[in-house]
């Protein structure tokens, strides 16, 4: 059984399909050390989506790729992998703050996308609620990327740093793991599955699409006025 990627016309089907072809290579020829590395570069703030690299995972869980044939430990061993990869890839994020502090996020958080308004945010929920930020940061979308800028900031302990980036991630990576997972087992056994895909590909692909134009249209106009300001 082979994993179809659908390869559409447009510049932002093509580089999302490039992202896709780029994840299963990886994670098809290292295996759950290619998982911890994919998740450690998103965790870097490199534009690399979970939520591409862990149900591609599960997809493989399904296959036995992973796990010797039993899912469900192979779903608890990449989910683990994934979460291991988070605090290797974060390292980078929270010493770039520690060491720069604010004035050098500030100046070039807009090459990861990262606005002003993202760490005044972040910066926020991090004076009021502490450390515990990080934990629930990384359960959220976006957010979970680029936590570790204002952790590195405050000098948070890197011991607590690392634990709460991994309990906060494992059900992240595991949530998604599991989505492949279904999906998979759903793709090679049941023959509807394939005609509810493609019936409601477009609409998957418009959302996909919006998604994007909007995350790149509201950080630039926040980034313009920001230099107006």
């Amino acid at each position: 059984m082979t994993f179809e990627v659908y390869t559409g016309n447009t510049v932002t089907e093509h580089i999302l399909a490039n992202l896709v072809h780029f994840t299963i290579w990886v994670i098809s020829t290292t295996g759950y050390a290619g998982v911890a590395l994919l998740m450690g570069i998103e965790s870097a703030c490199i534009p690399l989506p979970s939520e591409i690299i862990m149900p591609f995972a599960g997809y493989l869980v399904s296959t036995a790729r992973f796990g010797g044939g039993n899912q469900w430990f192979g779903l608890l061993a990449i989910a683990t992998a994934g979460a291991l990869g988070c605090n290797v890839g974060s390292v980078v994020a929270y010493w770039i703050g520690a060491v720069g502090g604010r004035p050098l996020v500030e100046r070039y958080g807009r090459y990861v996308l990262m606005s002003r308004h993202d760490l005044d945010k972040m910066t926020y929920y991090f004076d009021h609620y502490g450390s515990i930020t990080v934990l629930v940061g990384r359960l959220l979308p976006v957010v979970r990327t680029f936590i570790a800028f204002p952790a590195g900031i405050a000098r948070m302990p890197q011991l607590r740093f690392h634990i709460y980036t991994f309990v906060g991630s494992w059900p992240w990576c595991f949530a998604l793991g599991y989505v492949g997972m279904r999906l998979g087992t759903q793709w090679n056994t049941d023959p509807r599955f394939h005609e509810w895909f493609h019936r409601f590909h477009l609409a998957v692909e418009l959302v996909l699409v919006a998604g994007v134009i909007w995350f790149l249209w509201s950080h630039w106009e926040r980034s313009r006025r920001g230099r107006q300001a």
